[in-house]
């Protein structure tokens, strides 16, 4: 089952005795682990039937033995087993997998790590539990994921809106919800998310981000474009060369990718470039200010601007000077 399945299940009581979450998306495996730990039980019943432990802190043997109390003036018992991933030997707990106590929910939170699926181990879970991996948001998948999220929330969001927060918050969803979770607090339920509100409660600014350095480039907009470099020079901190590098990388790749495209229809374009729609008069763009020769020019700029960064051909270079540098050069390239 999926997340929403999941979740679904347990809003609905049905339960599996044992729940293996893993994956190297957290955000889904704490959802699922949280809402087990807050809603399962009562209040009254939590202190004698439900147990936390971590897996640094305890053993394969000590979970089995709790996992086999019966519960006390309750239907079930609740044991999860948080950084699962900590344990020495957990295909040990196939015996009691293969053969679980009814009354108990065994959950084992499994981070950042995969399991075997060739192995018994993962074939008893699949049988006899729920198996759930968590599978990492990718980065173009990031906005329609937002604009989910707040939609569940009763809130909307623009494409441009949600391209700020993800080229600014990433891809891990447990950043993203915590910032996403100050707009829900400090904007009316059904309103429309806009940049303003982003900056005001989120602290993105809706002049100075990467999102908008892009659109200056893309169009060669010299003005606009100096002027946010100055202020990311300013702030490098914020704004680190090997962030910006690795951001505008991805977007003349894009750029690039556009020129190849034989079928310039919107959807297509979107679909090839893993974009929403309403972005591809933006590459259309910026396919008419960069040739393919540039293309690979400014992608040769940032692979070089991205080593003196580090260290390489650079011993005296300011990081903020490097960015003025950087931009300076992508904007005249011919």
């Amino acid at each position: 089952m999926n997340f929403d399945q999941i979740i679904s299940s347990l809003e609905k009581k049905q339960y599996k005795p044992v729940y293996f979450l893993t994956g190297e998306q957290a955000y889904y495996i704490d959802e699922i682990s949280n809402y087990i730990e807050n809603n399962v039980l009562d209040e009254s019943e939590k202190d004698f039937n439900q147990t936390i432990v971590y897996g640094r802190d305890t053993n394969e043997h000590t979970i089995i033995s709790s996992a086999k109390r019966f519960p006390m003036m309750a239907q079930y018992q609740v044991l999860i087993v948080k950084e699962a991933q900590d344990l020495k030997h957990i295909e040990e707990l196939e015996s009691y997998i293969k053969s679980p106590l009814d009354s108990t929910i065994l959950v084992l939170c499994y981070k950042y790590k995969k399991i075997d699926k060739r192995k018994a181990f993962y074939k008893a879970v699949s049988k006899y539990g729920e198996f759930f991996e968590s599978e990492v948001v990718r980065e173009y998948q990031v906005p329609a994921w937002i604009a989910g999220y707040l939609k569940k929330k009763q809130y909307t969001i623009g494409p441009r809106e949600c391209a700020l927060l993800s080229d600014h918050l990433g891809n891990n969803l447990s950043k993203i919800v915590n910032e996403l979770e100050k707009l829900s607090i400090n904007v009316p339920v059904g309103s429309t998310i806009t940049a303003h509100h982003i900056e005001e409660n989120i602290g993105i600014s809706k002049d100075y981000n990467i999102f908008e350095l892009q659109d200056a480039l893309g169009q060669k907009k010299i003005e606009k474009a100096t002027r946010i470099i100055n202020y990311f020079a300013s702030n490098t901190k914020d704004y680190p060369v090997p962030m910006v590098t690795a951001i505008l990388f991805t977007y003349f790749m894009k750029v690039g990718i556009f020129h190849e495209i034989v079928d310039k229809s919107k959807n297509n374009v979107a679909s090839t470039l893993g974009i929403n729609p309403f972005f591809v008069k933006d590459f259309e763009k910026a396919a008419q200010y960069y040739s393919r020769k540039s293309v690979a020019r400014v992608i040769s700029l940032l692979r070089e601007y991205d080593l003196k960064s580090k260290g390489v051909d650079n011993a005296s270079t300011s990081q903020g000077e490097l960015l003025r540098e950087l931009i300076y050069k992508i904007l005249h390239v011919g």
